[in-house]
C-alpha cells in the first residue's frame, strides 16, 4: 500500500448550483459550502496525501484528463434527475479510477426512498408500513393507520420535513400532500409513524466487513417524541442545542441499543453500501427498531452533520473519520 495518494475531490458546492423558479425553498439543502470540501482536503493532506478539488461535470472530467487522480474522494450529490448522485461514480467507473463511497446501484436504489424500504423489508428488516401516492386521488384508497408522516420520495438532507411532516388525519393530509407533490414534482413516501425515540447510526466497511461506527438519539427537549419531527429546521438552528438533545453513546437501555444497531446495519449490508453511510432508525408503538432511510453519501461538514457527531461522541476526530473513509476504498482496490 502506497503511503501518499493523489486524491481528487468531488462534490457540488451550493454556490455552483441554481435554484429554478418554482423550486422549494429547500432545494439547496444537499449541496455543500467551501468550509467543508476544504476540510476534506485538509483532513487528507494531515493523512499525508495530496488532495486537489475535481469541480463536477466537465470541470471534473478536463481535470482528470489533465492528471489522473489515484482515488476520488466523492460526495457529489448530483444535479438533475431521480439518479443523479450515480453521475460522479458511473462516470469514474467508465474510466476505472477507484473512488471513495458507494456505487451507482446502492446510490439510485438509495435515493428513491420506497424502493430501499422495498429491498430491506425483502431482507428481513423491519420497517413501517408505508405507501407511494402520485396525486390526491390516490389519498381515497390509502390503507396506513394514522397518524402518518409525509415526504418526498427521492430528497435528502431532510428536504420537505417539516413539523407538520406528521399528520393525524386524511383532512390534516390532504394539504400537506398537495404542498410536497407542487414544490418538489415528485411521488410522495407515506408511512406510519413511529412515535418512539429517533436514532441516528454511522457504519463503516463494505459488505461483512462492516460495522457499527456509533449510535446517536435524538430527543426533543419541548415535545414528546410521539409527536417529535427531526426537521430541516430544528438541523439549521443555531440554538439547535435548546429543542434537541442528541447524545453519543445514546441514553437508553444496551439491548435497545443493540437493537438500533442491528437493524441499521442490516439495512446498510441489504443495500450493499460501501466503505461509510448513516442509517435512521425510529422505535415503532412496541418499542422495536424500525429502519426509516439510508443515507450512503452522508454529509460530513465538521461539527454539523450527524455523522460527523457520532465520529466525535465515540472519539475519533475528524481527520481520523475521513482517512478511515479513505482506508475502506482502498482495501477494495488491490495495490492502491
Amino acid at each position: 500500500m502506497r503511503e501518499s495518494l493523489d486524491i481528487g475531490i468531488t462534490c457540488n458546492l451550493k454556490r455552483d448550483v441554481r435554484a429554478r423558479d418554482g423550486d422549494a425553498p429547500d432545494a439547496l439543502a444537499e449541496y455543500d459550502d467551501e468550509s467543508t470540501r476544504d476540510a476534506v482536503r485538509d483532513a487528507l493532506e494531515r493523512a499525508g496525501h495530496r488532495g486537489r478539488f475535481l469541480g463536477y461535470g466537465e470541470a471534473m472530467l478536463d481535470a482528470i484528463r489533465a492528471r489522473r487522480p489515484d482515488l476520488v474522494f466523492n460526495f457529489a450529490e448530483g444535479i438533475g434527475g431521480r439518479c443523479r448522485a450515480t453521475h460522479v461514480p458511473a462516470s469514474l467507473e467508465m474510466l476505472g479510477i477507484p473512488y471513495t463511497h458507494a456505487d451507482p446501484l446502492c446510490l439510485a436504489v438509495s435515493q428513491e426512498k420506497a424502493i430501499a424500504k422495498r429491498l430491506v423489508q425483502s431482507n428481513g428488516v423491519r420497517t413501517p408500513r408505508f405507501a407511494v401516492v402520485e396525486d390526491l386521488a390516490q389519498l381515497s384508497e390509502l390503507s396506513l393507520t394514522f397518524p402518518v408522516f409525509a415526504k418526498p420520495v427521492g430528497e435528502g438532507s431532510s428536504m420537505g420535513i417539516q413539523a407538520d411532516s406528521r399528520v393525524d388525519s386524511l383532512d390534516e393530509l390532504r394539504p400537506l400532500v398537495t404542498r410536497l407533490l407542487t414544490l418538489y414534482r415528485e411521488p410522495v413516501l407515506l408511512e406510519e409513524f413511529c412515535p418512539g425515540a429517533e436514532f441516528s447510526v454511522g457504519i463503516l466497511g463494505t459488505g461483512r466487513s462492516a460495522r457499527v461506527l456509533g449510535a446517536s438519539s435524538i430527543t426533543p427537549v419541548a415535545v414528546s417524541s410521539d409527536r417529535f419531527v427531526y426537521s430541516r429546521a430544528l438541523k439549521e438552528t443555531a440554538d439547535w442545542r435548546a429543542h434537541l438533545c442528541i447524545e453519543c453513546p445514546p441514553r437508553c437501555a444496551p439491548s435497545v441499543r443493540a437493537d438500533v444497531e442491528r437493524v441499521a446495519l442490516e439495512a446498510y449490508r441489504a443495500l450493499e453500501c460501501r466503505d461509510v453511510g448513516r442509517v435512521d432508525v425510529r422505535l415503532d408503538g412496541e418499542g422495536r427498531a424500525s429502519f426509516l432511510e439510508l443515507n450512503p453519501l452522508p454529509g460530513i461538514s465538521p461539527g454539523f452533520s450527524d455523522l460527523t457527531l457520532i465520529a466525535a461522541g465515540m472519539g475519533v476526530t475528524y481527520p481520523a473519520l475521513i482517512e478511515s473513509i479513505v482506508n475502506e476504498a482502498r482495501a477494495r482496490y488491490p495495490g492502491l
